[in-house]
C-alpha cells in the first residue's frame, strides 16, 4: 500500500451535505410541528428521525445533520440514538420490510423456516434488498404477538400464523404489486408512508385509523377466560374484588 492511500484511510469523513433548499424547507416546516410537542427540544428526536425515514427511507448522514441542527444536538448524539434502535435503518432498503420473527416461540412453531425459504425464494440474506428495491428481508426480536406464532411484518403491520408458503405468497403479491391485506391493523402501506405516521402526522387514507383495531381473540381468552367470559371452560380464577369480599366474610 502507498503512503498517500495509507493517509487517505485515515482521513476523516467529510461533513454530510444540506438538503435541497426545497426538501430542507419542507421537512423544516414537519419538525417545527414536531418539535412543538414537546417542552424540551431533545424529546423530539425519535419522531425526527422517522420523520428523516419517510424523506430517504432511512437515517442518512444528512438526516442526522438536519436533526442536530433543528435541536441545537452534536451529530454524535443524533447518531448514538438512530444507532441504538433497530427501527432506524442506516442504509436504503425496499418499500417493504418483511421482518420474520426469529425468537423462541415463533422459531419453534416455524419461523426459523419461513426466513430459510423467503431468503431462497427472494435471493437474499438478512437485511439484504431484492433488486428491484421493492421487499427487505430480515429476521427480527420478538413481535409481542405470540398467541399468534409464527409471525410476520411488513412495514409493522401483522401477518398471523403463517406458513412458508403462505409467506411466499405474501412477498410474491408485493414485488408484483397486488394488494396484501395484513391479517389485523391498518391496511399496507409502504415504508416512507410508514414513517412519517410513526412520526406523528395523521393517517389520512380512508378507514386506515378505524381499521387499526385492538387486540385479537387469541390475546384476549386468558382474561376472557378469568372473567367467565367462556362458559364452556369456566371461571378459573377469581376475580380481585371477589377474593377481598370472601377474605373479609
Amino acid at each position: 500500500m502507498s503512503a498517500s492511500q495509507s493517509t487517505s484511510l485515515g482521513m476523516p469523513q467529510l461533513p454530510a451535505p444540506d438538503y435541497p433548499a426545497e426538501v430542507r424547507a419542507r421537512l423544516a416546516a414537519d419538525a417545527a410541528e414536531v418539535i412543538a410537542r414537546y417542552p424540551d427540544s431533545r424529546s423530539a428526536l425519535l419522531p425526527l428521525l422517522h420523520l428523516i425515514q419517510s424523506e430517504e427511507g432511512f437515517v442518512s448522514r444528512t438526516g442526522i445533520r438536519f436533526c442536530a441542527e433543528v435541536l441545537g444536538l452534536t451529530t454524535a448524539e443524533v447518531t448514538a440514538v438512530a444507532t441504538f434502535y433497530t427501527m432506524y435503518r442506516r442504509k436504503a432498503s425496499g418499500d417493504y420490510q418483511v421482518g420474520v420473527c426469529t425468537n423462541t416461540l415463533c422459531a419453534v412453531m416455524g419461523g426459523d423456516a419461513i426466513f430459510e425459504e423467503l431468503k431462497e425464494h427472494l435471493g437474499v440474506g438478512n437485511n439484504e434488498t431484492t433488486p428491484d428495491g421493492k421487499v427487505t428481508l430480515e429476521h427480527i426480536e420478538c413481535n409481542a404477538a405470540c398467541d399468534y406464532a409464527p409471525v410476520v411484518m411488513v412495514n409493522w403491520e401483522f401477518f398471523d400464523n403463517q406458513t412458508p408458503e403462505s409467506a411466499k405468497a405474501m412477498v410474491d403479491d408485493l414485488l408484483a404489486g397486488r394488494p396484501v391485506e395484513p391479517t389485523r391493523g391498518a391496511p399496507l402501506c409502504t415504508y416512507k408512508e410508514t414513517a412519517r405516521i410513526l412520526a406523528g402526522f395523521p393517517d389520512e387514507r380512508a378507514g386506515a385509523v378505524e381499521a387499526s383495531g385492538g387486540a385479537g381473540h387469541a390475546s384476549l381468552i386468558g382474561l376472557r377466560i378469568a372473567r367467565g367470559e367462556s362458559p364452556q371452560l369456566g371461571k378459573v380464577v377469581h376475580q380481585r374484588a371477589e377474593t377481598a369480599t370472601e377474605e373479609g366474610e
